[in-house]
């Protein structure tokens, strides 16, 4: 409840802050470190802007090189979950897939959006390592990686979420002994959207040969990862590559990931704008 009434907070005043500005264009980003570098390099492909040589996935508004097609942008560096809240107070939002989802915000009204082919911010799937070579971990993998899997998620959430599985299995690893496997229990840490709907695909896969998969729905981008840290769960699915990096480089933990499932590409929506004119670019 706490952190729902920061974040709330923290929206009110990006509003308050956006009234002062109302004669220029206005964008909201998320404030977290890969995120705020993925929105700016989304508007840096679509030649709205330049940034500072060498900054990329790190950069934030202060690595603005140039604008190119307009004069000038005041973005509005906000909580990734709450830019939704924001997003008919500014003229675009730039939102993440899953969070796009959780507002009901059609995924084919973006008006930029990331590649979804190569994408480097593929969903993983992780484990303490040590553990990624166990039957455990194999058969999680296998499952995750499945056609079934594949197929919903391309099916289900038009384009805010994609398959980034190149060579689905049948659900089944050939080189596990799923016998003795048998009654035994996964944990795993997961985000609501789209993780838990995707792992509920696994879980009747993994069903299938007596293994019970145990999905923790946790809101937040730190409890999942301490939760396979300290051992009260086996794997995690929430985040991509590079946030997984930065988060063993900065405490000290080495988690590794064991599959790549799913890209979720980050959108840039229209809020008092209905499209890419007053960004003087043209659109996708």
């Amino acid at each position: 409840m706490k952190k729902f009434v920061a974040l709330l907070l923290a929206a009110l005043l990006v509003l308050s802050a956006v009234s002062a500005f109302a004669d220029k264009i206005t964008i909201a980003v998320p404030n977290d470190a890969t995120n705020e570098g993925r929105a700016l390099m989304l508007l840096q492909d679509a030649g709205v802007l330049k940034l500072k040589e060498g900054t990329g996935l790190k950069a934030t508004k202060d690595d603005i090189e140039a604008f190119l097609s307009v004069d000038e942008i005041e973005f509005y560096e906000v909580e990734a979950a709450m830019v939704p809240s924001v997003k008919d107070d500014v003229d675009y939002a730039i939102i993440n897939g899953n969070y796009a989802l959780d507002a009901q915000i059609d995924p084919a009204t973006t008006l930029l959006r990331e590649k979804a082919v190569d994408n480097p911010y593929v969903n993983v799937v992780c484990v303490n390592a040590g553990n990624e070579n166990t039957d455990l971990a194999k058969a999680l993998a296998a499952a995750v990686l499945s056609q079934q899997v594949a197929d919903y998620i391309n099916e289900n959430y038009a384009g805010a979420v994609v398959s980034a599985v190149a060579e689905p299995t049948d659900g089944y690893d050939a080189t596990v002994d799923y016998d003795a496997l048998n009654g035994q229990t996964i944990v795993i840490a997961c985000s609501p959207t789209p993780h838990a709907q995707i792992l509920a695909i696994a879980k009747d896969i993994l069903a299938a040969k007596g293994i019970t998969l145990q999905i923790v729905e946790l809101p937040d981008y730190v409890t999942p990862n301490t939760a396979v840290n300290d051992g009260e769960a086996f794997a995690n699915y929430f985040a991509h590559i590079p946030y997984q990096e930065d988060f063993n480089a900065e405490n000290g933990t080495n988690l590794v990931s064991i599959a790549g499932v799913h890209a979720e590409p980050l959108g840039l929506y229209g809020g008092k704008q209905a499209d890419l004119t007053a960004l003087g670019v043209a659109a996708e």
